[in-house]
């Protein structure tokens, strides 16, 4: 009894110190919007394995929410502008994406996307400067000795600030449009002979005309980005630094890459050892509705419902679009759950109920669900996948088109164009949808093999955070081609040695039979003369 009684103590510190050494203190630079919504799972899960978390938060952030009442610690800084000028640039590309681009010349669409991309770039700027100019803020980071930074390549700067504080740095993002951040800056192999790039709605089996076009945009792309950064940012990185450097040296220091897709939605294409996919991290099973909306559904009988949902971000619709969209519901036999806080349809029919937010998880994992009315975003489309639900896709901006071109390719959607369907238009693909089996069969398809992998991808994105903090960086998992010159990559140097070679050969050859052919004359000559 007395040794139990001097071991349990012992025990208890055993146990006490263990939990303490596996907790680390992690960083996080958030992303806006639906980034920080799947940032945030990720945050949870590591509140849940004792890890401390500070998220650093710009003070015109339009969509992270900072209260004491989180579990984590909070570090503001004030910058010289508002959220609702940060919003404005977002409200603009929105709004000219969905009504305007599809219709605008090239000239005025270039012309646009340039004057957002300077104004953003600017704001951009600003935060930055705001944070490094922080003395105050500075010390404190440093202080705080943080062994992780986990940053999404949304909001700038968070791989300068890794860098100032010496700490590993992970990044997550969906993608960015002609991979040009994985391909230039992660040395991510992306051929353009069947890796397609947004915006082209190409599959990764393309005819020679479609390759020509996606190796012209990706050439496109490469050069905007370049110039972006040769003009606008390379500068500030290298002011930071204190000496030239560029910014894909500095983020492409990243010891993982966190991808928000798996091969449920990706097509087939390399990926390298530090690039890690946890597409559907946010996932999980359903939860009971509340009771006025399960009665709602449960009234479906056996016509079920579908559900309708169009993004956070979308506050209204113009008048004829809601119309058409209310008149188009009205006419087929589900009930319809619409997540929608704008103003009201004047074509509003009965088996159609308007909500300001809904539990879309939820909802789609419910057994009456026959179909998910979606705008396309990754992590609405990762939840049908999780529950195996078709859907009828009407991508409004951003990653949306090429996000349901992937589900349309796999045989789970059937896509519209936002601004030119109709009424019946939205009837014939939400019957096609519902009562063809063949969508239902590719939702399920997709949803066994997003379940049938070794691990969650929640507890794989945990998995490598922590991966990171224990080994104080995978410098180990990033490709040499990091530490290579543009003409080294391309082995130009050697081709260059090579005809060099060749030349010299050539030469040496040349001069040699010019030299025996001399001598041959000149000995034939001399015998011309003896005779």
């Amino acid at each position: 009894m007395t040794i139990a009684r001097l071991l349990l103590p012992v025990l208890f510190l055993l146990l006490f110190v263990t939990v303490s050494t596996q907790a680390g203190n992690v960083l996080v630079i958030p992303g806006e919007y639906s980034h920080w919504m799947n940032m945030l799972v990720v945050l949870e899960e590591l509140i849940t394995r004792n890890h401390t978390i500070t998220v650093l938060v710009c003070s015109a952030s339009p969509s992270v929410t900072f209260t004491k009442a989180e579990p984590y610690n909070f570090e503001i800084f004030e910058v010289p502008f508002s959220a609702t000028e940060m919003h404005g640039i977002s409200e603009d590309l929105i709004h000219f994406w969905m009504y305007e681009a599809a219709d605008a010349p090239v000239l005025r669409t270039t012309a646009k996307v340039v004057d957002l991309l300077v104004r953003m770039t600017a704001l951009q700027r600003q935060m930055c400067e705001a944070m490094f100019q922080n003395e105050e803020l500075l010390n404190k980071l440093k202080q705080s000795k943080y062994e992780l930074v986990l940053t999404d390549p949304m909001v700038p700067c968070g791989d300068l600030l890794s860098k100032k504080l010496g700490v590993p740095l992970v990044i997550s993002l969906r993608f960015t449009f002609g991979y040009v951040l994985e391909r230039l800056c992660g040395q991510m192999p992306a051929p353009p002979s069947y890796v397609p790039a947004f915006p082209v709605p190409y599959t990764d089996s393309m005819s020679f005309v479609e390759r020509l076009k996606n190796f012209l945009l990706c050439s496109l792309h490469t050069i905007i980005f370049n110039l972006q950064c040769i003009i606008n940012i390379n500068k500030y990185y290298s002011e930071f630094i204190g000496k030239p450097t560029t910014f894909c040296e500095v983020i492409g220091k990243a010891d993982i890459w966190l991808i928000r897709t798996y091969w449920d939605f990706e097509y087939p294409r390399p990926f390298l050892p530090n690039f890690k996919f946890v597409g559907g991290l946010h996932c999980k099973p359903a939860k009971p509705l509340p009771e006025d909306m399960e009665g709602f559904v449960q009234s479906s009988g056996e016509d079920g419902i579908a559900v309708f949902s169009l993004g956070s971000m979308i506050k209204n619709l113009t008048r004829e679009r809601r119309n058409t969209i209310a008149s188009a519901l009205g006419q087929i036999p589900q009930k319809i759950l619409w997540r929608y806080g704008g103003e009201k349809p004047d074509t509003l029919a009965p088996n159609t109920r308007v909500y300001d937010w809904i539990p879309q998880n939820d909802l789609l994992g419910h057994a009456k669900t026959r179909v998910f009315i979606t705008h396309g975003g990754t992590n609405g489309i990762y939840e049908a996948i999780y529950h195996g639900v078709p859907m009828v896709g009407i991508p409004l901006f951003a990653d949306q088109p090429d996000n349901m071109m992937h589900m349309k390719t796999k045989g789970a959607a059937v896509t519209l164009d936002f601004n030119r369907f109709q009424a019946q238009d939205l009837v014939d693909a939400l019957n096609t949808v519902i009562h063809d089996p063949s969508y239902k069969e590719s939702a399920m398809r997709l949803s066994r093999i997003h379940h049938d992998q070794p691990m969650k991808p929640l507890d794989r994105a945990v998995f490598w955070i922590e991966f990171v903090m224990r080994h104080k960086g995978a410098e180990h998992l990033r490709v040499q081609s990091h530490n290579l010159s543009w003409y080294q990559y391309h082995c130009l140097d050697v081709l260059a040695a090579l005809l060099a070679a060749v030349a010299l050969v050539t030469i040496i050859f040349f001069k040699a039979c010019c030299f025996c052919l001399r001598k041959c004359c000149l000995r034939s000559k001399t015998k011309s003369k003896e005779e």
